[in-house]
């Protein structure tokens, strides 16, 4: 359910926990040279910043994400979105770096005898296939939704990505608009994440995540929102809404803030959000249900900030 193969290159892929790539490799559709990693000082660990900012190694474990009182203080939503990720025995393994550059889920990828645009087929088999897990926001020739739980919850907090190669890069620019099917991720061949930066934290913000998930454990989500925000004097000061399960990419909801921001935080305000957060969205004909359960999610984590 996450990964820890950081990026292919052309010649192999790279492997650290493989809780990803073990699978993939199992089932045929990885078949090439393993590249062997192990942490290195720059890669692992927790670095808090005199100013309160934080600096997560790529190396860095689910578990331990998910389990740090001070991150979980101060970047709540990604605490959160680490605690409600995989089972306990694949976030021990499973690594911050690895998951932002998780392969597709798709069913039709990982089937080693179906083409796909992932795979360097010429068309998306889900498409006019069994998508029922897939998209609600058409963005792009691809139909699967991006499988990284953490990517939508660091894009929430804005963070930076560092790789052994360029620095500064935001969510957006590793993975992508979701525009190119037939790519994870923007990461060069050879590349690979070392860590991930986190901005300073705004006075009394708060945050939440919740997924929508068709079990009670150790399900991919349909749907997953993480909701970040000031409150004060009755009103939104601040606003930031991202989803993942929806869209080749985990998605910002930028109509939804727009319509929060510096609005009373009351009832109407949220309906109003709510209904923003499904605006533009391109269902395809089994994914109409993704829509009812995002808006369902915004309305559960606004009230619950406003509170």
């Amino acid at each position: 359910m996450t990964p820890s193969a950081m990026t292919a290159t052309q010649a192999g892929e790279f492997r650290a926990a493989g809780t990803d790539l073990s699978e993939r490799r199992r089932s045929g559709v990885s078949t090439g040279p393993l590249i062997d990693i192990s942490a290195a000082p720059d890669t692992i660990g927790r670095h808090w910043g005199a100013e309160g900012s934080l600096r997560i190694g790529a190396f860095t474990t689910i578990a331990a994400v998910a389990a740090d009182a001070r991150l979980a203080a101060a970047y709540p939503g990604i605490a959160a979105s680490a605690q409600g990720l995989a089972t306990p025995q694949i976030r021990h393994l499973a690594t911050l770096g690895g998951n932002l550059a998780h392969r597709s889920r798709c069913w039709y990828f990982l089937n080693p005898h179906i083409a796909c645009l992932k795979k360097g087929g010429s068309d998306c088999p889900a498409r006019s296939g069994n998508h029922l897990y897939h998209v609600a926001f058409d963005l792009g020739p691809c139909v699967a939704p991006h499988p990284s739980t953490m990517a939508a919850a660091l894009l929430a907090y804005e963070a930076q990505v560092t790789t052994d190669r360029r620095s500064s890069l935001t969510i957006g620019d590793l993975l992508g608009d979701g525009s190119n099917g037939g790519a994870d991720n923007a990461l060069q061949p050879g590349e690979m994440i070392k860590s991930i930066e986190l901005p300073v934290p705004l006075q009394g913000e708060r945050a939440l995540y919740k997924r929508a998930i068709s079990r009670t454990h150790a399900e991919w989500p349909l749907v997953e929102v993480c909701a970040r925000a000031v409150v004060s004097a009755g009103a939104f000061q601040l606003i930031r809404l991202t989803a993942g399960g929806i869209a080749p990419v985990p998605l910002r909801l930028s109509a939804s803030e727009a319509a929060l921001q510096g609005k009373p935080a009351n009832a109407a305000t949220i309906a109003n959000a709510a209904r923003q957060a499904i605006a533009g969205a391109k269902p395809l004909p089994m994914t109409g249900y993704k829509l009812d359960l995002l808006d369902g999610l915004v309305r559960d984590l606004l009230k619950r900030l406003m509170a």
